[in-house]
């Protein structure tokens, strides 16, 4: 890694291509990466159920239902497209409230000084 590497904003960083991850054995056989993707599909979609589930009763259902999209995008071009969008809403969010709490104690700082001077 070089240090211009290292500045680049994390937009920027290289994401890997869309498409199934499946191992070259299972996608050399059409029958079989069938069943691999009717096998990740339901999977995923029992996690997301549980998560769904989990969201009125005590539980981490969004951490679960985000877990089920992570495993229908070893698969499926749509859930990866999901999942990118996800993180970099949740990137800006965080950053938002980063800027937003370091306002906050400039503004703080700000008016303290003020009351020390009166």
């Amino acid at each position: 890694m070089t240090a211009e590497s290292d500045a680049m904003p994390c937009d920027i960083r290289e994401e890997k291509p869309l498409g199934s991850r499946a191992p070259k054995f299972v996608r050399a056989s059409r029958p079989l990466h069938m069943s691999w993707r009717v096998g990740i599909f339901i999977v995923g979609l029992a996690i997301v159920t549980g998560g769904v589930i989990m969201l009125p009763l005590p539980g981490p259902g969004w951490l679960v239902i985000f877990g089920g999209m992570a495993v229908w995008a070893t698969e499926f071009v749509w859930a990866q497209h999901v999942l990118r969008w996800t993180k970099r809403k949740y990137r800006e969010g965080t950053q938002w409230m980063k800027e937003r709490r370091a306002a906050r104690k400039e503004r703080k700082i700000a008016q303290r000084a003020g009351q020390r001077s009166r």
